[in-house]
C-alpha cells in the first residue's frame, strides 16, 4: 500500500541532515565481525548509509585497496577512470578512493570536485580508451548508489569491458575488502593513503562530458530530431546528468529544455516515492509526479536517476511509461531502423521483464536471450556486437551504436531518453502510442513489482531455492507449467525462482540492498488477475521459505 504522502512534495521533515551524514562517514568505524557492517556487493556494488555504519571511510578505503589488488591480479595496468554522482556521500567516498589509488601508484583519470559524471559516461570512456590502447587496459569506479535515498552512498567497479563487474570479481573484492577492514581495525595505517591535497596533483583531470556528448551522434539520429522541431523537456532529477543535458542540446542543436537544473544533496525538490521516502527513481510514478502533472508542456519529457543509468519517458498522451512498455517499443524500433546492425544481432532481457518483449522479438525475427537480473549478463553480447540491445525491467538498458559497434556496456539512461525523442521524430508518434499498437496486436499486459519483508536468513534461503521447494501446482486458477531457478538464455542461476503458467508468471528474488525480497509478476488476462497472481505468489514464496 502506498504511503499517504506518496507523490507529494517533500517537506523539511523528510530531508536528511547533510552535516550528520558527512560526519558519520568520517567518524564511525565499521566492525568487520558484524555482518551488517561488512562490505557487501549487490547487483550494483556496495551500498549503504554512513549513520548505519554501512558506508564509511574505512569501507571505501578497504574496497579501493581490494580493487587495486584485483586489477593487478588480472593484469590490468592502464589508468583507472573514476566518476561520482550528486549524493552527499559521493564526494567524500570519491576523495577516499583517490587517496588510496594515488598512494598505490595507480594512474587516475577523474572529473573535478564540482563536476558529476553519469555511469554511462564512465563506461563509454573505458570502452573508447581500451579500443585505442589495447596494450594497457583501463578500468573504472563509479561512486553512486543510483536511485537510492539521499542518505545512502554507493561504490561500484567496472572492469576493462566497461560494464558492471561479474560476481566472481565482486565476490573476490568484497572478501578481500572485509579482510582489510579487520586489518584496519588493528592498524589504522594498514592501507596506504596520500592526503587528497597532495594526491589531487597526481590526478589527470578528464573531460567525460565533452567526449560522451560528441559521441552520442554515433548512437542517435539527431538530424531527425532537429528536423522535427520536437520540444523536449529533460529533468536530471538532481543527478549527474544535470551538467550533460544542456551540453547535448547545444552540441546537437535540438530543442531541449533542462526542466530543473538544481543540485541539492537533500533533494528537497523531489516528490516522495511510493513508500514515502525521497528516492530518485525515474520509473516510479510517485517520484516522477511533477513531470507527469506537466506532461503537456513538452512533446516528450524525460527523467534520469542520480547516476543517469536509468531512463524515464513521459508522453502527453500516456504520462509515465512503464519501463517494460518502453523497452518493448525501443526493441521494435531499433531492430527495424538500424541497418548497420548485424542481421543476427540478438535481443537481451532479464527474466523478470515483460513477456511483451518476447512477442516483439518473435515479430522482428530476432533471437531472445533471457538472463538473470543484473546488467552484467548483457556485457559479453554488447562487447562482441552479438546482442543489439540489452534491457531490464527497472528502466536500465543500452544498445549498439548505429554501425553495430559497442556504445556502452553499462545502463545508459541518457541514450534511452534520446531514443524516445528519435522514435517520436522519425515516426511522428510517441513511444506510448506505439505501445498501444503492440497491445492491439498481442493483448494487454498487466505488470507489477512489490516488496515483502525478509530477514537475512530468509533472503539467503530464497536465493538457493530449488524447483522442488515449490509445492504449489496452481497459480491464480491456472496450472503451473514451469518453475525456473536458472535463466533459459545462459543457464545462470537466477538467485530465486520464476513460476509460469499459460497466461501469467511471477519471479521472486532477494533484494541486494534491503531486508526485503522482490516479487515481479505479469498477467496477460487482466489487472484483477495480476493482483491474484501477486497474492498467491507471496503465499508460494512464504511456504517455500518456511
Amino acid at each position: 500500500m502506498a504511503h499517504v504522502r506518496a507523490g507529494q512534495p517533500a517537506t523539511e521533515a523528510d530531508l536528511i541532515n547533510v552535516d550528520e551524514v558527512l560526519a558519520a562517514y568520517h567518524e564511525l568505524v565499521p566492525d568487520p565481525s558484524n555482518p551488517d557492517q561488512r562490505v557487501v556487493f549487490g547487483t550494483s556494488g556496495h551500498r549503504g548509509s554512513s549513520p548505519d555504519t554501512k558506508f564509511n571511510d574505512a569501507h571505501i578505503a578497504a574496497t579501493t585497496q581490494a580493487i587495486i589488488e584485483y586489477r593487478a591480479g588480472q593484469g590490468t595496468t592502464g589508468p583507472l577512470f573514476i566518476g561520482k554522482d550528486t549524493h552527499a556521500l559521493s564526494l567524500p567516498a570519491w576523495t577516499t578512493a583517490i587517496e588510496v589509488l594515488v598512494a598505490n601508484g595507480v594512474a587516475v583519470l577523474a572529473e573535478r570536485e564540482d563536476e558529476y559524471t553519469p555511469t554511462p559516461a564512465v563506461s563509454r570512456a573505458i570502452i573508447r580508451y581500451n579500443r585505442e590502447r589495447p596494450e594497457a587496459l583501463a578500468d573504472g569506479i563509479v561512486v553512486t548508489p543510483s536511485h537510492n535515498p539521499p542518505r545512502d552512498g554507493g561504490f561500484k567497479y567496472n572492469p576493462p569491458n566497461g560494464g558492471p563487474a561479474d560476481s566472481d570479481a565482486t565476490g573476490w573484492i568484497a572478501d578481500r575488502a572485509n579482510q582489510l577492514l579487520a586489518e584496519l581495525k588493528e592498524d589504522a595505517g594498514a592501507i596506504a593513503r596520500t592526503p587528497y591535497p597532495l594526491a589531487s596533483s597526481s590526478v589527470t583531470r578528464y573531460d567525460y562530458r565533452t567526449a560522451y556528448v560528441a559521441d552520442l551522434a554515433q548512437a542517435i539520429d539527431f538530424e531527425a530530431i532537429q528536423r522535427s522541431g520536437l520540444r523536449i523537456g529533460a529533468d536530471p532529477m538532481g543527478g549527474a546528468s544535470v551538467q550533460y543535458w544542456g551540453a547535448i542540446a547545444h552540441t546537437h542543436g535540438i530543442n531541449l529544455t533542462v526542466i530543473n537544473p538544481e543540485v541539492d544533496p537533500t533533494w528537497r525538490f523531489m516528490t516522495l516515492d511510493t513508500d514515502g521516502k525521497i528516492r530518485m527513481d525515474c520509473s516510479s510514478p510517485n517520484a516522477m509526479a511533477s513531470l507527469i502533472r506537466n506532461r503537456t508542456a513538452f512533446d516528450l519529457s524525460t527523467g534520469n536517476d542520480a547516476d543517469a543509468d536509468r531512463h524515464g519517458i513521459v508522453t502527453p498522451d500516456a504520462g509515465l511509461m512503464n519501463p517494460n512498455h518502453f523497452l518493448a517499443v525501443a526493441i521494435w524500433y531499433l531492430f527495424t531502423h538500424r541497418p548497420g546492425w548485424s542481421a543476427d544481432a540478438k535481443v537481451g532481457k532479464t527474466l523478470v521483464s515483460s513477456s511483451m518483449i518476447d512477442k516483439v522479438a518473435a515479430e522482428i525475427g530476432r533471437e531472445l536471450v533471457e538472463v538473470p537480473v543484473g546488467f552484467k549478463w548483457f556485457v559479453p553480447g554488447l562487447i562482441s556486437g552479438e546482442m543489439g540491445f540489452g534491457g531490464e525491467e527497472s528502466a536500465g538498458a543500452s544498445f549498439l551504436a548505429m554501425d553495430g559497434s559497442t556504445w556502452t556496456t553499462d545502463k545508459d539512461g541518457l541514450v534511452l531518453d534520446l531514443l524516445a525523442s528519435e522514435i517520436t521524430a522519425v515516426t511522428g508518434r510517441t513511444p506510448s502510442q506505439h505501445y498501444a499498437d503492440l497491445e492491439a496486436r498481442y493483448g494487454a499486459s498487466s505488470y507489477a513489482r512489490v516488496d515483502a519483508d525478509a530477514t537475512r536468513e530468509q533472503k539467503a534461503r530464497l536465493s538457493k531455492l530449488s524447483a522442488d521447494d515449490v509445492t504449489a501446482t496452481d497459480l491464480a486458477g491456472e496450472p503451473i507449467t514451469a518453475v525456473l531457478t536458472h535463466a533459459p538464455g545462459n543457464g545462470a542461476a537466477i538467485g530465486g525462482i520464476k513460476v509460469t503458467t499459460e497466461h501469467a508468471w511471477f519471479a521472486a528474488r532477494p533484494s541486494g540492498t534491503e531486508d526485503k525480497y522482490k516479487i515481479y509478476a505479469e498477467s496477460l488476462k487482466s489487472p484483477e488477475h495480476l493482483q491474484q497472481v501477486l497474492a498467491e505468489a507471496k503465499q508460494v514464496v512464504d511456504a517455500a521459505l518456511a
